[in-house]
């Protein structure tokens, strides 16, 4: 009789637990439809011209937002905003990879270890930190600095009628985001190479080869899928940054020209997200709203996207380190 009522316990529990599950699939599912019919207006009347450049797409959001009562404007070039977000995204996880990697390799090799008993917690603690925070000490610590030594006057001065150029933009929004990041990618790091048979490694050592070639050859290799699933995971969140972005990246819809030279990093760039959150104040105009739900659908997309390749490279790396 005891076992029956356990098994029916267990099956209780299974239930329930599945439907818990297929509530939330349900309610995920519903979000992305929500957004998707929301934005379908601002596709569909721009086509791929959507992605394109060949407007003024600060001047474009005001014309939808003063859309006449009878007629609604869609007509949107977002590529500068696309530019924006793939920069950024680029650029800090890129730099957040090779710092993350190495400081990783040296809390778990390297560091003494009551070191790394004071470095691991901090890195988690970094990582929780609100982004707002790291937004307001950038703009009230880095961005004057950057202003005032790293920005040409003449320059600024002659692209003045173009795009305002300041402390705010592209260096200042990957320093940023960077930091952000990159304890995320540490944390990860650090759990899958401490997760390396210690067996491994002494073999490694025991034939003659350093303590830097056997990480790097023997650890490192084998905690690819662990680095993998953290670059996916950084990139995810450098792309749904909004709060600190929309404070640091001059919130302006340009495309940064690399011809500019070093100019080119001290020229403002305004992501989806952060334009999500500039403008959320007007969604009250439908066409105005229907076109940040197309911004919201990129991301969305962006993001399963970005999780689809980060599941097929760990897919990969595990194949190729089995060969």
């Amino acid at each position: 009789m005891g076992l029956v009522r356990r098994w029916r316990a267990t099956e209780r529990a299974e239930l329930a637990l599945g439907a818990l599950s297929a509530t939330v699939l349900l309610l995920i599912a519903g979000m992305i439809a929500f957004v998707l019919v929301n934005a379908w207006p601002s596709f569909s009347h721009n086509g791929l011209s959507w992605f394109g450049s060949g407007g003024d797409v600060n001047s474009e959001l005001v014309d939808i937002f003063n859309s006449p009562g009878g007629r609604h404007v869609y007509t949107l070039h977002a590529w500068p905003l696309l530019f924006g977000t793939l920069l950024t995204t680029v650029f800090a996880v890129g730099l957040g990879l090779v710092f993350s990697v190495l400081t990783a390799v040296f809390i778990v090799e390297f560091a003494p270890p009551s070191v790394s008993r004071v470095l691991r917690p901090v890195v988690r603690l970094l990582a929780a930190v609100p982004s707002v925070i790291y937004g307001l000490v950038a703009l009230l610590a880095l961005s004057p600095w950057i202003n005032d030594h790293l920005v040409s006057q003449s320059f600024k001065l002659q692209v003045n009628n173009i795009v305002p150029i300041g402390g705010n933009g592209l260096l200042l929004a990957t320093v940023v985001l960077t930091v952000m990041v990159t304890p995320i990618m540490i944390a990860i790091i650090v759990d899958a190479l401490a997760a390396v048979p210690r067996s491994w490694t002494e073999g490694s050592a025991a034939l003659g080869v350093n303590r830097w070639r056997t990480m790097w050859r023997i650890s490192v290799r084998t905690a690819r899928p662990a680095i993998a699933a953290g670059v996916v995971l950084a990139a995810a969140r450098a792309l749904g940054e909004a709060i600190m972005l929309a404070m640091v990246s001059g919130s302006f819809g340009f495309s940064p020209n690399p011809l500019d030279g070093l100019h080119f990093f001290v020229e403002p760039v305004q992501p989806l997200a952060a334009t999500i959150v500039a403008n959320a104040e007007g969604l009250s105009s439908k066409p105005f709203a229907q076109t940040i739900y197309a911004f919201a659908a990129v991301l969305l997309f962006s993001s399963a996207a970005l999780s689809l390749g980060g599941h097929l490279a760990r897919r990969q790396v595990r194949r190729y380190g089995t060969r």
